[in-house]
């Protein structure tokens, strides 16, 4: 059976504060699941739905590969994307994922975004 990708939000817990840190990504999932999340997708109550297996299908900056980590897919009310979370692994984004991060780190993670380089990186002789 034939794969499709959906997109969702990986979201990250960030301490002291509500708001999560979110990614956008591509998650790969069965034509099955992938044929039923399309008939749900603007059915009110589809959050009811139990969550799907999936592959991540993107490269996240700042991290080791994360094309291919396992997930499950969480469909949410109509009107917000689902949410992705990762299995419970020693990937660096999944242990961020499940533990939080500080403002520290998405300060860190905008600037390798936005600038290709960490704000703990150093110059030589500097």
């Amino acid at each position: 059976m034939r794969n499709t990708s959906w997109v969702g939000n990986l979201e990250i817990p960030v301490a002291g504060i509500e708001e999560r840190f979110s990614w956008d990504v591509w998650v790969s999932l069965s034509a099955s699941n992938f044929a039923r999340t399309c008939e749900l997708w603007e059915q009110q109550g589809r959050e009811s739905e139990p969550p799907y297996f999936g592959w991540l299908n993107t490269s996240v900056p700042g991290y080791p590969d994360t094309v291919g980590l396992k997930t499950m897919v969480h469909t949410r009310e109509v009107g917000r994307r689902p949410w992705v979370e990762l299995e419970a692994t020693d990937h660096p984004l999944a242990i961020e994922q499940r533990q939080g991060i500080t403002l520290a780190r998405v300060q860190e993670i905008a600037e390798l975004v936005l600038h290709g380089q960490s704000s703990q990186s150093t110059v030589e002789g500097e």
